[in-house]
């Protein structure tokens, strides 16, 4: 009997989800393509830390044997959560003990190091926007770039986030405004600059709410702070307000109304930053979401679910999503059979988890903040 030619299996999208997918596929022998948009692996900043929790992001990379190398660049100490009034009065501290490793934090850009080293090179191909896709039959499909080249697989994995060119395939949903906004910003090396903003913040991360508002902030690695002011509001709060996102002061001046009345060291966070500021609005698929099986396709991650970031549940769950695709796909020699498999998981425990976020959006940003906050605070504690 000749020898059976391995399916071609692109995933489209090198983060966290597509490339835990790529490495379980290729511990198992399986030959895989990573495509992505990027130019390079470092083309654009990563975002801030992430929380791994031990049943889903811990556990998919312990199936894609880096556990190791992620427990020695994860920072146990950043689980600590605090939450203050908007009189900077603590409310609520969680500092777990030194050896709780539930939930520890890593940097994006570490993480996603770590899963780049971890495969064959040339695995991932950068450069490569995926414009379409159309179906050939028999589960096969051929792939057309913005470049104009076109290619064929056996199985596309939509990997690709939040606005995925894959999904329309499967489903005619598309994200919809949450009608929360962040509005990002920074600290450098705030436990020298900024001791009094650092000490705040503690070693994890903090939040202020009164409201429908907060000031949310994250420590990464090497003394750099990420925030958010967040807020309800129009997702064109800017324009309505007269003010562009590069024009810092005015953005500053904005952001100020909106927190006026919040005690001096909590608006420090809006005056004191280093740099400027970037809009976040925040979106969301429609719960629950789901899709028709197809033949020869499937979703994994913010393409197959997002969610606002309340549940903590967003890399996490696409890391368990690669994991479990690439296992489906390894122990069902049948493709359409491992497709069916793994998405018999996938959409029941997205559902669960879009509305574990939805419930933490609405409590976090409450009209009764900061007692909505501290419930969600509580549970997110709770669960950790």
């Amino acid at each position: 009997m000749p020898p059976t030619t391995p399916p071609r299996i692109a995933i489209i999208g090198a983060g966290p989800g597509g490339l835990t997918c790529a490495r379980v596929l290729q511990r198992h022998g399986l030959p895989v393509t990573v495509l992505d948009r990027d130019a390079s692996a470092g083309a654009r900043p990563q975002g801030g830390t992430l929380d791994l929790h031990a049943a889903t992001g811990q556990a998919a990379l312990r199936t894609a044997g880096l556990y190791e190398e992620f427990a020695a660049l994860a920072r146990p100490e950043g689980q600590e959560m605090r939450l203050y009034d908007r009189a900077a009065t603590l409310l609520f501290r969680h500092a777990p003990a030194a050896d709780v490793t539930e939930r520890p934090e890593i940097d994006r850009g570490e993480l996603r190091r770590l899963l780049l080293d971890s495969l064959t090179p040339g695995t991932v191909r950068w450069g490569h926007y995926l414009r379409a896709l159309h179906p050939l039959g028999d589960g096969r499909h051929k792939a057309e770039f913005d470049d104009g080249h076109t290619e064929e697989f056996d199985l596309v994995i939509g990997a690709d986030g939040a606005w995925s060119r894959v999904r329309p395939l499967l489903s005619d949903a598309t994200p919809h405004y949450s009608g929360v906004t962040f509005v990002e910003f920074a600290f450098d090396d705030a436990d020298a600059r900024h001791p009094a903003i650092a000490h705040l913040v503690g070693g994890g991360s903090m939040m202020a709410s009164a409201a429908d508002r907060a000031l949310i902030v994250q420590r990464n690695s090497r003394g750099h702070l990420r925030g958010y002011a967040a807020f309800r509001g129009s997702e064109d709060w800017a324009l309505e307000a007269g003010v562009t996102m590069t024009d810092t002061g005015a953005v500053r001046a904005a952001l100020l109304g909106r927190f006026a009345g919040w005690d001096d060291r909590l608006l420090a966070l809006l005056t004191d930053n280093d740099g400027g500021f970037a809009n976040r609005p925040l979106f969301a698929l429609p719960v629950p979401h789901t899709w028709a099986h197809t033949p020869g396709v499937t979703l994994l991650g913010d393409a197959a679910h997002l969610m606002t970031p309340f549940s903590g549940m967003g890399a996490n769950l696409a890391m368990l999503d690669g994991s479990d695709l690439a296992l489906a796909l390894v122990r069902h020699p049948d493709r359409d059979a491992a497709l069916r498999a793994y998405e018999a998981v996938l959409l029941p425990r997205s559902a669960d988890a879009a509305e574990a976020a939805a419930r933490g959006l609405a409590n976090a940003l409450a009209p009764d903040a900061p007692e909505g906050s501290l419930r969600h605070l509580r549970m997110t504690a709770g669960n950790a």
